[in-house]
């Protein structure tokens, strides 16, 4: 597509530029769709929707400026989107889900922490902790980055990444019990 140029409300937006800024965030912005919907098709129609509008507003990016933060805001505003149609869907709460998400459980306590069960502890805490920590501690945005993506001020940012924290060490302490290690309420030392 070299040279391909698109005109958008008579300002010049330019195939190349948009391949060189915006495409080698693809599959990092995939794997947190995927973090976000729990479903690897639905992230997949989520990244495809986030470079639909990127490029229709690649006109008024600046280039030189951080284009991986302008892709997670226009991701977290699909997934906003995403969310409110999908809540809009279920118009009747299934009884055995409300059920099987309300009856306690106490699962085994693991040898080896996996992979998998970070992720359903991360899967377990509310989503918008879930969104700071995501944001945050994995894809390692500043604060200041982290409230422009998600529209919020910097002090809500760092009261959830201190919360979604706190929650994810609860939710993961029965492993840590399981090496010998007390709880934090229990002074954290070894048995």
């Amino acid at each position: 597509m070299a040279g391909v140029t698109t005109v958008f409300f008579g300002q010049k937006a330019n195939v190349e530029d948009f391949e060189a800024a915006a495409m080698p965030y693809m599959n990092e912005l995939y794997r947190t769709a995927t973090r976000l919907t729990g479903d690897r098709t639905e992230a997949e129609d989520l990244v495809q929707d986030v470079y639909v509008a990127a490029w229709k507003s690649f006109h008024r990016f600046e280039l030189g400026t951080n284009c991986r933060a302008w892709l997670y805001k226009i991701l977290f505003n699909k997934y906003e989107h995403y969310w409110r149609k999908r809540a809009k869907l279920r118009l009747v709460d299934d009884v055995d889900d409300t059920m099987e998400k309300t009856v306690a459980y106490v699962a085994p306590i693991p040898e080896h922490l996996t992979d998998e069960e970070i992720l359903v502890a991360f899967q377990g805490i509310p989503e918008k902790y879930r969104e700071v920590v995501l944001l945050a501690d994995v894809q390692e945005f500043a604060y200041k980055e982290v409230s422009n993506i998600l529209s919020v001020p910097i002090g809500t940012v760092m009261s959830r990444l201190s919360r979604g924290r706190a929650m994810l060490r609860e939710k993961l302490s029965g492993v840590a019990e399981s090496y010998g290690f007390k709880s934090a309420a229990n002074g954290g030392q070894g048995s």
